[in-house]
């Protein structure tokens, strides 16, 4: 354990031409900790989830790593090989619809095992086999490798998004809105598995959400933004339980009365 942060994110800033995506957004993420980043839609949630992962650039501010060797690193110094690596070993991204993180067309073993020959694994019966084992860790039937995600339900899809992405053993790990538009029981499945591989793994999480409930059964810390800006920051369930800011306190007080 090391008291440097995993991820550091200091002043993040993006604009889309008159509009503010994200104002000045600064936090720590350590080894293990799960962070939920909550707030109405067009609050920022996804554009932050998006500078963190690389895939926009910053009209100002930085996000640092701290890499497997302990050197941190400045993720907007990394050339674009070193950045797809990073995307491949070290970090993971869930995509809210299932389908913009699969390979649709792709086996549900092909998909998992992708990530393994995209880092230079090569022996066909062993990147079979650790497909076959993620796929039964997040409970899809082992029988159905060869199956496309086409055939799968959506919280199939979406645990073997996660399969995909943890099975080259990831440090980090961004979800946005991973149980949107999911049935309630088989949200619950879901939630489930997630913080058991949180747990087992010790995986460090960005997790966006609009549902509160969601942040309270996953996250260590919550972050409330709104029209790109963070209102409030905290332990979870001290926001939640007793929130500071006028606007917390109306996130809070909608989702009591509904």
């Amino acid at each position: 354990m090391t008291d440097v942060p995993l991820l550091s994110v200091e002043g993040l800033t993006m604009r889309y031409g008159t509009r503010t995506g994200c104002a000045d957004v600064s936090f720590d993420l350590h080894d293990g900790e799960v962070l939920a980043v909550v707030g109405e839609s067009g609050s920022g949630k996804t554009t932050l989830l998006r500078l963190l992962a690389q895939e926009l650039a910053p009209d100002a501010g930085r996000v640092r790593y701290r890499m497997r060797d302990g050197g941190v690193r400045d993720l907007a110094t990394l050339d674009e090989a070193a950045q797809r690596l990073l995307a491949r070993t070290e970090w993971g991204y869930i995509r809210q619809d299932a389908t913009d993180g699969l390979r649709m067309s792709v086996s549900a073993g092909g998909n998992a095992g992708e990530r393994l020959m995209a880092i230079g694994m090569r022996h066909y019966g062993q990147i079979r086999g650790a497909a076959s084992d993620w796929l039964r860790r997040v409970e899809i039937d082992p029988a159905r490798i060869d199956e496309t995600p086409q055939s799968f339900s959506g919280g199939m899809r979406q645990r073997l998004q996660i399969a995909r992405n943890l099975i080259t053993e990831p440090r980090l790990v961004l979800m946005d809105e991973p149980t949107s538009g999911l049935d309630v029981s088989v949200q619950a499945r879901l939630l489930d598995l997630v913080r058991g591989l949180v747990t087992e793994l010790g995986l460090a999480i960005v997790i966006v959400t609009h549902d509160l409930a969601v942040a309270r059964l996953l996250s260590h810390r919550m972050m409330v933004m709104r029209r790109g800006c963070v209102i409030e920051t905290g332990l979870t369930d001290r926001v939640l339980d007793d929130p500071e800011a006028p606007y917390t306190q109306l996130l809070v007080s909608s989702v009591l009365a509904a």
